[in-house]
């Protein structure tokens, strides 16, 4: 941190401030800056251990369910749940740089932009060397042939890293957020232990790139809060007049890399949209706020004018064009293997060619919102928004009944879902934070509050939309957004930091008695402890550990029946689970 300047610093044509006026200049200064934690080596060595020991749980068997190749006799057990369009997707990527039909001999629909599937290629360009396997996805009436990469740990690698690279992230953020060490260690621990972004990271599927990409775009506006107060602590010369705006900043590149992170979340699923509206109110309220702390009282109209410019710029232009970006190998393709792409192409001059492959490119998004907005097929696993947070509904991504456990009935599966202790904490903490932010205007709680109500309303909204508006909408029908507990993925982030926002609370601060310390460590060190429990407990049903049925009961809570559900393809068991 460069050295604040002093009244001997100044230019020579500015009046040197008065004895008050310094004091009040250097009371600002230090409000808008708060120093991060000394210990900067243990900062990075305890949130980079954590990862370690997560990354381990998540490497470790990532290759099961499937061995080191797939074949026509075991493929359709080795693919678990949507891995079935995503490690197809991504080895087209590869070879043709579009998602091509099954067979990869002509063009395919998808409904999901490229680039996580593009980041799951690097996997399957390192560990498969062309190598591919044709399976029968249908049944026996209905034969569906699909190229996949012949090597499970090629499709999975890629989720597992950025999975793992989470966890030091949130760790980081946390850390500067909270200005503690202690609180880093503690949400990096908190994100290790969840079940689903567990399962998620070792699952070949877009949700696990899109939490990533979220979190590195809130980890790049985090620091460039901090970056902009010290650049106007910096500038300051004096304290703001009311009606003052105070100095330029100049180019902000932690901004910038926010907007392109927000781009690339956009580029892996749309919902990483909903989160660039926030991300913009939160940046412009932190500006306005710096400003008011240096003494400016300028209206929120007035400030929001002043420092939206070169805000919409980084969170609108630079997203677009990441977006716009990541379909490159869909314009350099043909209407051979790109969907949509020659849709307008008849033999036309190279201008009027180009902009009939953009219309295509055009016409293609429009089918994907088509798509995404009229959802509400049937499904054994769909599940309402409101009820995420308390797990509601579960998703097997994964059943067998084997042999080999030691018991006449043996489960194998891989269930999506959280650690209760994280989720179930997450409700009155997320609570908690919107009382923090209004009645002591906490800017932590803001981000944590903000971030998760853009991330996960949209959700509600669009259920309670298509209920309304669903004519045929009866009590007993179906016609609602086909919506799964995993889509709250990108959320979790939000959530591990408000319970680490209230871990810091209970836990108190020096002002506080020895008693009410000691009576707060002991009670998030119970609550930590039940979360390592809880993981563990439910770790033979995250990994597809061979367990007993009776084993296999213990960790199957609020069951009830699905029988009036149509199957998943890859549910083979009639007691598979059902929660809630």
């Amino acid at each position: 941190m460069s050295a604040m300047p002093t009244a001997l610093d100044l230019e020579p044509t500015q009046p040197a401030p008065a004895a008050d006026e310094l004091e009040t200049l250097q009371r600002i200064r230090a409000k808008l800056i708060r120093p991060l934690p000394d210990d900067r080596l243990l900062g990075w060595l305890l949130p980079l251990a954590v990862m370690v020991l997560g990354g381990v749980a998540r490497f470790w068997r990532i290759s099961r369910p499937g061995g080191h190749l797939l074949s026509a006799a075991t493929g359709k057990q080795s693919i678990v749940f949507d891995e079935t369009y995503y490690a197809h997707d991504s080895w087209s990527l590869l070879h043709h740089g579009v998602e091509t039909n099954n067979l990869m001999n002509g063009s395919g629909f998808v409904v999901h932009p490229p680039l996580g599937k593009w980041m799951m290629a690097i996997g399957e360009a390192i560990f498969d060397h062309g190598k591919t396997v044709v399976i029968n996805n249908g049944t026996a009436t209905s034969h569906q042939l699909t190229v996949y990469p012949a090597n499970p740990l090629s499709f999975r690698v890629m989720g597992a890293v950025v999975g793992t690279l989470a966890i030091l992230m949130v760790g980081r953020l946390a850390r500067r957020m909270f200005r503690s060490t202690g609180l880093g260690v503690i949400a990096a621990a908190l994100l290790a232990l969840d079940g689903l972004e567990f399962v998620q990271s070792r699952t070949a599927m877009l949700d696990i790139y899109l939490l990533f990409w979220v979190l590195a775009a809130l980890c790049c506006l985090v620091i460039d809060r901090d970056d902009g107060r010290r650049r106007l602590a910096e500038r300051l010369a004096r304290p703001l007049a009311p009606n003052e705006w105070g100095p330029a900043l100049g180019v902000r590149p932690w901004r910038w890399a926010t907007g392109i992170c927000l781009g690339a979340a956009c580029a892996t699923k749309w919902n990483g949209a909903y989160y660039i509206p926030a991300f913009l109110l939160l940046a412009l309220a932190w500006d306005i706020g710096a400003r008011r702390t240096a003494g400016s009282r300028s209206g929120l109209v007035h400030g929001t004018y002043r420092a939206a410019g070169p805000a919409l710029a980084a969170f609108l232009v630079v997203p677009a064009g990441v977006y716009l970006a990541s379909w490159t190998g869909w314009f350099l393709s043909n209407g051979h293997y790109a969907y949509d792409h020659d849709k307008f192409v008849h033999g036309q001059g190279w201008f009027r060619h180009d902009w009939a492959v953009l219309r295509g490119w055009w016409s293609y998004q429009h089918d994907i919102w088509h798509y995404d907005t009229t959802l509400h097929a049937a499904h054994p696993y769909l599940s309402r928004p409101w009820g995420w947070l308390l797990l509601e509904r579960p998703v097997a991504y994964y059943y067998q009944t084997p042999t080999g456990c030691g018991a006449t009935a043996c489960s194998q599966e891989i269930l999506g879902i959280g650690n209760p202790a994280l989720w179930w904490a997450s409700i009155p903490a997320l609570v908690g934070s919107v009382w923090l932010w209004i009645s002591r205007r906490d800017w932590r709680a803001s981000a944590v509050v903000v971030g998760f109500a853009f991330g996960w309303l949209p959700w509600v909204i669009q259920e309670m939309q298509l209920v309304h508006t669903t004519p045929a909408c009866t009590p007993a029908g179906d016609c609602h957004r086909t919506m799964f507990l995993f889509y709250m993925v990108p959320n979790l982030p939000f959530m591990v930091l408000a319970v680490t926002m209230a871990i810091g609370l209970a836990v108190g601060t020096r002002a506080h008695s020895d008693l009410r310390r000691a009576v707060g460590t002991t009670a998030v060190s119970v609550y930590l402890t039940a979360v390592v429990i809880l993981f563990g407990f439910f770790y033979p049903v995250l990994a597809a550990k061979n367990i007993t049925q009776a084993q296999w009961d213990q960790r199957i809570w609020f069951r009830h029946s699905c029988n009036q559900q149509t199957p998943h393809p890859n549910q083979h068991h009639e007691n598979a689970p059902c929660w809630i």
